[in-house]
This record gives C-alpha cells, sequence and structure tokens, in this order.
C-alpha cells in the first residue's frame, strides 16, 4: 500500500477514504488501510490550511506595508483592496485551533522583508518594525 501511497496519491487517498467509509458503515474489508500514511495526511490537511491562513495573511499585511510606505501612489486603493481580500481569505479558513500556532511578528517580518525597494522610482517612507496589529485585529479587519 505504501508503494501506491508514493507512486499515485490520487488513487491511494481514493482507495483509502473508501476503504475508511466502508469501514464506517459497518462491513469487513480484505484490503488494510495505510494506517500511517493516513495519519501523516489528516495531520498534512491541518498544516496546509494553517499555511494557506499565513499566506493570506502575508499578503495582506504586505499591501498594507506598500500603501503606507508610498501613500501618495495611484495603488493605494488597490493595495487596500487587496489587503482586505487576502484578510477575508484568511477569515476563511482560520480556525480557533491556529492562534497558538500563528505567529503574527514572524508573519509581518516576512512581510516586511517582501516590501520593495522602490516602487514607481520612489524609496518607501518609513514603516513600523513591528506589527502595529493583533492576529484579531487582522482578521477583523476583513469587511
Amino acid at each position: 500500500m505504501a508503494d501506491l501511497y508514493e507512486a499515485d496519491i490520487l488513487r491511494w487517498s481514493e482507495q483509502q477514504a473508501d476503504l475508511l467509509r466502508r469501514l464506517a458503515r459497518g462491513e469487513r474489508v480484505n484490503a488494510q488501510i495505510d494506517w500511517e500514511n493516513v495519519a501523516e495526511e489528516v495531520e498534512a490537511v491541518g498544516r496546509t490550511e494553517r499555511r494557506a491562513c499565513e499566506s493570506y495573511l502575508i499578503q495582506a499585511l504586505l499591501h498594507d506595508l506598500k500603501a503606507e510606505a508610498w501613500p501618495s501612489s495611484r495603488e493605494v486603493p488597490h493595495w487596500r483592496a487587496e489587503a482586505r481580500l487576502a484578510r477575508g481569505n484568511a477569515v476563511a479558513v482560520f480556525t480557533p485551533s491556529m492562534r497558538q500556532r500563528i505567529d503574527v511578528a514572524a508573519l509581518y517580518s516576512r512581510a516586511l522583508r517582501a516590501l520593495p525597494e522602490t516602487i514607481d522610482g520612489e524609496p518607501p517612507l518609513p514603516v513600523p518594525e513591528t506589527c502595529p496589529a493583533t492576529l484579531d485585529e487582522l482578521l477583523a479587519d476583513a469587511d
């Protein structure tokens, strides 16, 4: 079964899901469930969702930083809209258990590193070195 996991994860996942559903209905199944890889994949789902939330938050922070660093740019309304969209996407995938695992300071640091050196030939105005918002504020500001 582990060979199929390595060779064709889609087929493996479909087979494992079918076996689990059959077991849940009380059916006896002859095929062996690949418990080790099933557990790994279940864990991976949570990591993927957390990473998606973090990615959306970095996007939001980066767009907010650009709007703050280049306030006279004609792109500010677009950046603000992109930041709202990214925060809304973060809210859509956020779950309460992520709260203890999301490091806003680290996300802000990543957004700062992604800030361009110039836009339209202009250097950025100074921006805060530490994140001025909490996780709750970032998630609440999605409207």
